[in-house]
C-alpha cells in the first residue's frame, strides 16, 4: 500500500485546531502528517498555503506553542509526525534546542527546504543524529542523478520528489512525468520516495505513486480547512477518498 502523506498548517482555522486536526488525519488513515511552521515569508508555497501561513500567524501560532501542542498529544499519536518550515525561525529559536523539543514533543523528523545540504551535513547533522530525529530533502525534475545520490545519502526517512518545478498548489504541476519519475525509481537510492506538490485526487495519487512509495497532499488538504465550515467532516471525506 502506497504511504500518504498529509501536509497541513498549523494554527489554522483557529490556534487551537492543531491537536484536533492531527489525530483527525492520524484516525482517517493517513501514513503520516506533516505539519507546517508558520513563516511571514513562505517563498516555496503558493496562494492557499501562504493564506495558510498569514492566518496562523495572525491567530497567534509561534514555534513554543506548537511544541505546547504537540507534547499534549504525544502519547496519542502513532504515527509520524513531520515539521516543515523555514530555517530562519529555527535558527532564531536556536538548532539544537528546536531539535531538543522535537524529540521530547513526538517529533520524528524535519523538512527545511531552504536549509543546504552543504550547511547541514557540516553544522547540524550531527545535532540531527543525536536527537535521533530524520530529515528530509527535496530534489526537482532539475536534479542531477549525482546530487540525488548525495541529498539521499545526507536524508532519513523519505526523499521529497516535487513533482514539477512549481510552487506548492500549482495548477500547473506535472503528475505524469514519466522520464523523471522513471529516473529516481532506477537510482539506488537508500530511501523511499514520496512525491508531492499537485496532488489533489485519488487519480492524481495514483498517477503519481506508480514508480514511489507514496505521495503528499498539502494544499488540497489546507483549502478544505481555510474555507468549509464544516471542514472536520470534509477533511475525513478527502482522506478517506484519497486513501479509498
Amino acid at each position: 500500500m502506497k504511504k500518504l502523506n498529509i501536509y497541513f498548517t498549523a494554527g489554522i482555522p483557529r490556534l487551537e485546531d492543531t491537536t484536533d486536526i492531527i489525530k483527525l488525519i492520524q484516525d482517517s488513515g493517513a501514513d503520516m502528517i506533516e505539519i507546517g511552521m508558520p513563516y511571514s515569508d513562505p517563498v516555496a508555497d503558493g496562494p492557499v498555503i501562504q493564506k495558510a501561513h498569514e492566518l496562523a500567524l495572525k491567530n497567534g501560532m509561534t514555534i513554543e506553542k506548537l511544541f505546547s501542542q504537540l507534547k499534549s498529544i504525544k502519547n496519542e499519536i502513532t504515527i509520524p509526525l513531520i515539521l516543515m518550515g523555514y530555517i530562519n525561525p529555527v535558527l532564531s529559536f536556536g538548532f539544537e534546542n528546536f531539535c531538543k523539543e522535537c524529540s521530547e514533543s513526538g517529533v520524528s523528523g524535519l523538512i527545511i527546504p531552504d536549509l543546504p545540504a552543504i550547511e547541514f551535513e557540516r553544522n547540524y547533522h550531527s545535532i540531527i543524529k543525536k536527537y535521533n530525529l530524520n530529515f528530509t530533502f527535496l530534489i526537482t525534475p532539475e536534479t542531477s542523478d549525482k546530487r540525488i545520490l548525495y541529498l539521499d545519502s545526507l536524508s532519513s526517512g523519505f526523499l521529497y520528489a516535487v513533482s514539477s518545478s512549481s510552487t506548492t498548489g500549482n495548477q500547473n504541476a506535472v503528475l505524469k512525468n514519466e522520464k523523471y519519475f522513471s529516473r529516481i525509481s532506477s537510482l539506488p537510492l537508500k530511501n523511499p520516495v514520496m512525491i508531492g506538490f499537485g496532488i489533489k485526487t485519488k487519480q492524481n495519487f495514483e498517477t503519481v505513486t506508480e514508480k514511489a512509495d507514496g505521495g503528499i497532499i498539502g494544499t488540497a488538504f489546507v483549502d478544505i480547512l481555510l474555507h468549509h465550515r464544516d471542514w472536520k467532516n470534509k477533511a475525513i471525506d478527502f482522506i478517506h477518498s484519497i486513501k479509498a
